[in-house]
């Protein structure tokens, strides 16, 4: 499952809310999250502590400052191994070194000796990818997993996952800002916009028949999906209204070329648009209708 919006729509603390790890000055005002039955909200400490690390891994959007700079990083993914697995000392370095080579980083047995200072950006994630395994999970949450790395490193990083996926059959949650990496990765996809899920559905019916204005506009905004060579990209006007200012009804509405009166009055439900497909929109049709006048033009 991808998860894209914009910076400040709320991903990463919905994953943080998902594995008990919200800061103390957030807390869950309503609703729940299961896994395995088992309410995480009403979990102890001591159970989150066994769900973290075990069942449920986390790659962080820094893999470095994920890291102790004080340890070499072998260490720390023997640590986990211990704590979660229950392998004595011996047992764990050895394990250790087992999933840095599954995680195909050169010479394993070295890398285990190193500090995070000396790793490279794409050497840093697959240690913290090696790290996230350490537990066995069930479900690995990726943070924007690609961040910062050059092309060929996301590449390599991607391809990585999607072997762990089906070599480890995990599930995957993976937060990202690129579309390309949604469609290529994800089999489903959830759109968030200011604290909102806004629209969810297979991936493909999104790229096909995008059913929020917010989504329309976010893939409209892709270098990607330009038809037009030297021509200015589509760019979505204003910025992501924080906490504080979310208005009662629609959190799109001051962005939205849509936007109309009924918009605003009210806060808006999640409706159902299709098999498998939610949008938090009143005039989800009108855009659907819009999106078939386009395709037919292209066509012409």
């Amino acid at each position: 499952m991808g998860i894209v919006g914009e910076s400040g729509s709320g991903k990463t603390l919905t994953a943080l809310a998902i594995t008990g790890l919200l800061p103390p000055n957030v807390t869950v005002a309503e609703g729940d999250c299961f896994f395995d039955d088992t309410s995480i909200k009403n979990m102890d400490r001591h159970a989150l502590y066994v769900l973290r690390g075990g069942s449920i891994g986390v790659i962080s959007q820094d893999p470095v400052s994920s890291l102790d700079p004080s340890f070499s990083v072998g260490s720390q993914i023997a640590e986990v191994v211990r704590n979660h697995r229950g392998l004595n000392r011996r047992a764990a370095r050895i394990e250790a070194i087992r999933l840095l080579d599954v995680v195909k980083l050169p010479d394993a047995t070295t890398t285990y000796k190193k500090f995070p200072h000396e790793l490279s950006g794409g050497m840093a994630q697959r240690v913290a990818i090696a790290l996230a395994l350490a537990g066995q999970p069930r479900l690995l949450i990726a943070d924007e997993p690609t961040t910062a790395l050059d092309p060929t490193v996301q590449l390599g990083i991607l391809d990585l996952l999607r072997t762990l996926q089906h070599e480890w059959q995990l599930a995957v949650i993976l937060i990202s800002h690129d579309w390309g990496v949604i469609a290529d990765f994800c089999d489903s996809v959830i759109v968030m916009y200011s604290g909102q899920i806004v629209e969810s559905a297979i991936v493909f019916d999104v790229f096909d028949e995008p059913r929020h204005p917010y989504t329309r506009a976010l893939i409209q905004s892709n270098p990607h999906y330009s038809q037009q060579p030297r021509t200015m990209l589509p760019a979505i006007g204003g910025t992501v209204l924080p906490p504080g200012q979310w208005p009662i009804g629609c959190h799109f509405a001051d962005r939205c070329e849509f936007k109309q009166d009924d918009c605003v009055i009210a806060p808006i439900p999640e409706i159902v648009v299709g098999d498998h497909h939610l949008s938090r929109c009143l005039h989800s049709d009108a855009l659907l209708s819009i999106e078939v006048k386009v395709r037919q033009s292209h066509n012409e």
